[in-house]
């Protein structure tokens, strides 16, 4: 499982019945990032990369724990954790289901920010399946990407913001 999340993902779609939540991915515009080894056997490095409304935020001090018996990854970014389960992953396509208060969420991320209509079918089958609707779904943009620090600032946009 390791070695197949390692890399740089975009953020392509994520549903949630917890309000909060619905709340949260609304903000979010887009969102990027990279898992790679941090030296220790079942725990990633993680930089985040999002816009969030109109404000560029980069994280880079957050972990992944892996629980390999039951595919389980714990995201920890300071103390706010939150965990989901791998439910299908290859070599461009990460399907997570999240948990938080008992409240089911998914959320869809590939290699790139252009996933195909059966790659989109496969998540929504997904989502059925955990109860979700799909006008629980909420999309990123590419249009929307933050530039990444030392990339050329385009006019109107700013430098990602380090959190």
């Amino acid at each position: 499982m390791h070695f197949v999340i390692l890399g740089h993902w975009i953020y392509i779609v994520g549903a949630s019945q917890y309000p909060p939540h619905q709340a949260e991915m609304a903000g979010v515009k887009y969102a990027a990032f990279s898992i790679f080894p941090s030296g220790q056997e079942d725990e990633l490095d993680v930089t985040e990369v999002m816009r969030v409304n109109e404000t560029c935020v980069m994280r880079n001090n957050t972990k992944i724990l892996v629980f390999r018996h039951n595919s389980t990854l714990m995201h920890v970014d300071n103390q706010v954790v939150s965990t989901a389960e791998l439910v299908q992953s290859d070599k461009d396509l990460l399907i997570l289901k999240h948990f938080n208060d008992n409240f089911l969420g998914l959320s869809l991320s590939a290699r790139t920010h252009n996933v195909s209509k059966e790659q989109l079918e496969e998540f929504k089958a997904q989502l059925h399946c955990l109860g979700l609707t799909e006008e629980e779904m909420f999309f990123t943009s590419e249009k929307d990407a933050c530039p990444l620090p030392g990339q050329k600032k385009e006019e109107g946009t700013e430098e990602p913001q380090l959190d």
